[in-house]
């Protein structure tokens, strides 16, 4: 069969489009036919060698895909560390999803990533548990607010959707006016174009100086501290990334001013909890099926170009989720 093949470490270039052998079936395991492959930032990370418990090359790419199942032929949705960018893979059965009603395979493909690791975050944020929604504020009489970054991407665009059913007040940030225009359609309130505009600032204006109660930050470096001092009281930082490369500058002292804190987030990690998993599901599926939620592609590519995929995400030129397509 054919697939993405991660031949060595680096960047688009490391990736090679050719024949590898077959996943062989598995008592524990189910053969997906892949039909279309989520691209993300992770997968980024994945061919630099920077991302944790990645075998060392040569490896298949690829970390969500959509297809038929081989055992019964119904389409599902799937989470694997690597190993999607291939014709067919030997999924985890507890990390596959039946494809919603009406959805494409893209969209399939589209969705357990973002959407779960957004709604995770809200959930480490103690803005949704047990499937209702909570306080994120201490206070009960102002608005729980949340400062997305890279609110146009895939991750981004799903906590947009999520935080309107949610009833929050967002401000996202962004490096595109038209992106943000978009993204505002979506539900956002408070666009913020980071080019134009230092976004700590613009959330001291924004809010009269008061801040935000949760940051989804998955920047890196210095936008840990930046984000923890876009915090009112007992705000909250969930950190889930590192686009920006670098290690985390935090001094521990800025948090004792307004009792704020942060909290990590790794879906690689989270996803061998079947519990926490499987109510963040729950709820998922719910809003899937009364039609709140539906995946935001900008870019659909044949898997032969997955390079230009990665390149898009490595540019930060992408608008909500690049997808690969087999066939």
């Amino acid at each position: 069969m054919k697939a993405i093949v991660i031949t060595r470490w680096g960047g688009p270039e490391v990736l090679e489009w050719r024949d590898v052998e077959a996943p062989a079936p598995t008592p524990e395991g189910e053969i997906v036919q892949v039909k279309a492959a989520g691209m993300n930032f992770a997968d980024l990370m994945t061919a630099r060698g920077g991302y944790g418990g990645t075998p060392d090359p040569p490896l298949v790419a690829g970390r969500e895909f959509c297809g038929p199942r081989a055992s019964d032929g119904k389409m599902v949705m799937g989470y694997s560390q690597w190993a999607a960018f291939a014709g067919q893979i030997n999924a985890n059965p507890e990390l596959l999803w039946p494809l919603p009603d009406g959805w494409s395979a893209e969209e399939g493909a589209a969705f357990p990533v973002n959407y779960f690791t957004a709604y995770l975050a809200y959930w480490k944020a103690g803005i949704v548990g047990e499937g209702v929604m909570v306080k994120a504020s201490m206070s009960k009489t102002k608005a729980t607010r949340v400062l997305i970054h890279a609110v146009a991407g895939g991750v981004g665009t799903a906590a947009v959707q999520i935080g309107k059913l949610l009833g929050l007040e967002m401000y996202g940030t962004s490096s595109s006016d038209e992106k943000l225009k978009r993204v505002q359609e979506l539900g956002l309130q408070h666009p913020i174009n980071y080019k134009q505009r230092d976004y700590e600032q613009a959330i001291k204006d924004l809010t009269n100086g008061e801040g935000v109660d949760v940051a989804l930050e998955m920047l890196g470096g210095e936008h840990v501290a930046k984000s923890v001092r876009c915090l009112r009281d007992f705000g909250r930082v969930i950190t889930y990334g590192n686009a920006t490369g670098q290690p985390a500058t935090l001094n521990p002292q800025i948090l004792h001013a307004r009792c704020t804190s942060v909290h990590g987030l790794w879906l690689t990690y989270l996803a061998r909890n079947r519990q926490v998993m499987d109510d963040a599901w729950s709820q998922l599926l719910q809003w899937t099926a009364q039609g709140h939620l539906k995946p935001v592609i900008g870019k659909v590519l044949p898997m032969e170009q997955a390079r230009e995929g990665y390149e898009l995400l490595q540019n930060g030129r992408n608008f909500g989720k690049v997808v690969l397509k087999i066939g």
